[in-house]
């Protein structure tokens, strides 16, 4: 589970509800109440980056319990954010907003991994050096 994407999810989810079953990703999901009797409708393109931005928060917890990502963990979040930006780019059907911010929280996940992990290899070689 540790070189597993958690975002592959949510773009997994967006191409089976885009391709296989066909939906728009406007069409209303539920709708939160708000004040004065008003609802807020949540469609299905905004509950899939929903999702996505609850499993960016794990994949940050992710990252930094471990203290560095590893080298796979960065290559699959590579190939990920790859996948989403080209799909994104020649996939007319797949040109969402939802898509963009999938890709957007794709990009946010590789360069905070690769900056924490940086600062926690940075750590590591402070301890060693004091250790020796």
């Amino acid at each position: 589970m540790i070189a597993f994407p958690l975002l592959l999810i949510p773009f997994a989810l967006f191409n089976m509800v885009l391709f296989l079953l066909n939906m728009p990703m406007t069409d209303t999901v539920f709708s939160i109440p708000l004040a004065e009797d008003r609802r807020l409708p949540v469609t299905t393109g905004d509950a899939i980056v929903i999702l996505a931005m609850l499993l960016l928060y794990f994949e940050m917890l992710k990252s930094v319990r471990l203290g560095s990502k590893g080298f796979m963990d960065h290559l699959l979040a590579l190939i990920l954010f790859g996948a989403m930006a080209c799909e994104l780019a020649l996939v007319p059907q797949a040109a969402t907003p939802t898509l963009l911010l999938l890709t957007v929280l794709a990009f946010v996940d590789l360069i905070s991994g690769l900056s924490l992990g940086r600062r926690a290899r940075r750590r590591e070689i402070q301890v060693e050096a004091i250790d020796h």
